[in-house]
């Protein structure tokens, strides 16, 4: 049903003539040509290897995590809350695990999640999760935790910190596919409104580098400007608002990073100009106006749903705690690709595009399926089966 992500000739082409970065020579040679090559990869993805490798955590289970969130202010995080404190943290707790999640949000203030990073561990919790947050502002805190023996992981997006341990899809590969698919869309021409997500946070510079690389493959695709969406519906949708009633002329297509296509399309509507197309990822509103109306656009762009982000990056948090070890800093997926019909199989006609939920991959499509997180580390084990 869904795919992962089949790169374009433009791409292979590109990725065949580069070597790969280092540090990579452990782990599957397809994965690295695929997602670790230099061309498309960002240049401060860390992907060395992992100090963390010879880990035993200082506790035994059931652990006590910090979850560091930078913002609450957006449907995504809403969704990543809802995952963690309805499934997760009740699955791991029945498994003998998990003892507690503590939660901190900062609100995009980086001092303030230093601060918080620091107390949780000063209240000895074994692990932190981070979210979104600016690559460099917190190396100094994740060294700090990490002299305690609290190795602190990075939710969507990297750190640069030689401590971090670090999950995403690759958001420039992403980036670039959704630039490209809208270039094609188009016919090759054309005026491009590009909607950033936080523009400093790694997810968003990464992402925005890549669709600017991919509208860029037709000379005649004109960036007729670029706002900041903020990952958020209503501030997209202001933004996008004042940025059409200033600029009158023809406008043929929006690319913007989720979560914010529906405050977007919102906009569009608003003006009166609702045949602009743009581009659509996991919010399921938006995907229910694609539902219903097929021939909106060609393809939507699985990057970050975050049922699975927040899956992903716990599955890797536990199995570093259980000493499984693992390998390179960053560990990367493939962003997927959803189709028309692809979309007719997971959602109904009579859906609604009022709802604030998102679509969900699936653990076996976004990395977390044991074979492919199994290879990026040194012990791999079932760590739901772990034992104390």
């Amino acid at each position: 049903m869904f795919r992962k992500l089949a790169f374009t000739a433009t791409l292979l082409a590109l990725t065949a003539s580069t070597s790969l970065a280092e540090g990579l020579d452990e782990i599957n040679p397809d994965v690295a040509k695929r997602l670790y090559n230099a061309e498309m990869l960002d240049p401060g993805q860390p992907v060395g290897a992992s100090k963390w490798r010879d880990f035993v955590a200082k506790n035994p289970p059931p652990w006590k995590i910090g979850y560091a969130s930078s913002y609450a202010g957006n449907t995504w995080r809403a969704a990543v809350m809802d995952e963690l404190q309805n499934k997760i943290v009740p699955e791991w707790k029945a498994l003998g695990l998990l003892s507690d999640v503590v939660i901190t949000q900062s609100n995009l203030n980086d001092s303030t999640q230093i601060q918080q990073i620091r107390q949780l561990v000063d209240q000895k919790v074994d692990a932190i999760i981070v979210c979104c947050s600016n690559p460099t502002a917190l190396n100094a805190t994740v060294k700090y935790a990490a002299d305690k023996g609290v190795p602190v992981f990075s939710l969507t997006g990297y750190l640069t910190s030689e401590y971090s341990i670090n999950s995403s899809v690759n958001y420039q590969v992403a980036g670039y596919e959704i630039g490209k698919d809208m270039a094609d869309q188009l016919g090759g021409k054309g005026k491009v409104l590009v909607v950033e997500g936080i523009p400093g946070t790694s997810g968003s510079d990464s992402q925005n580098r890549g669709v600017l690389a991919g509208l860029s493959t037709a000379p005649d695709i004109k960036i007729a400007g670029s706002v900041a969406g903020m990952w958020t519906d209503q501030v997209a949708q202001g933004e996008v608002q004042k940025w059409l009633a200033t600029n009158p002329g023809k406008l043929d297509g929006i690319v913007v990073q989720s979560a914010a296509e529906m405050g977007v399309l919102r906009a569009v509507q608003q003006s009166g100009r609702g045949d602009i197309p743009v581009a659509i990822g996991g919010e399921l509103g938006a995907l229910c106006y694609w539902r219903n109306n097929p021939d909106y656009i060609r393809s939507s762009f699985q990057v970050w749903p975050p049922a699975d982000e927040i899956e992903l990056i716990w599955n890797i948090m536990m199995r570093t705690l259980q000493g499984q070890g693992p390998k390179i800093q960053s560990i990367l997926v493939d962003p997927v690709k959803l189709s028309h019909d692809d979309l007719k199989a997971v959602m109904k006609e009579d859906c609604s595009v009022d709802t604030a939920e998102w679509l969900k991959v699936g653990a076996d499509r976004w990395g977390g399926a044991s074979a492919y997180l199994d290879d990026f580390f040194l012990r791999p084990a079932d760590p739901k089966a772990f034992k104390k």
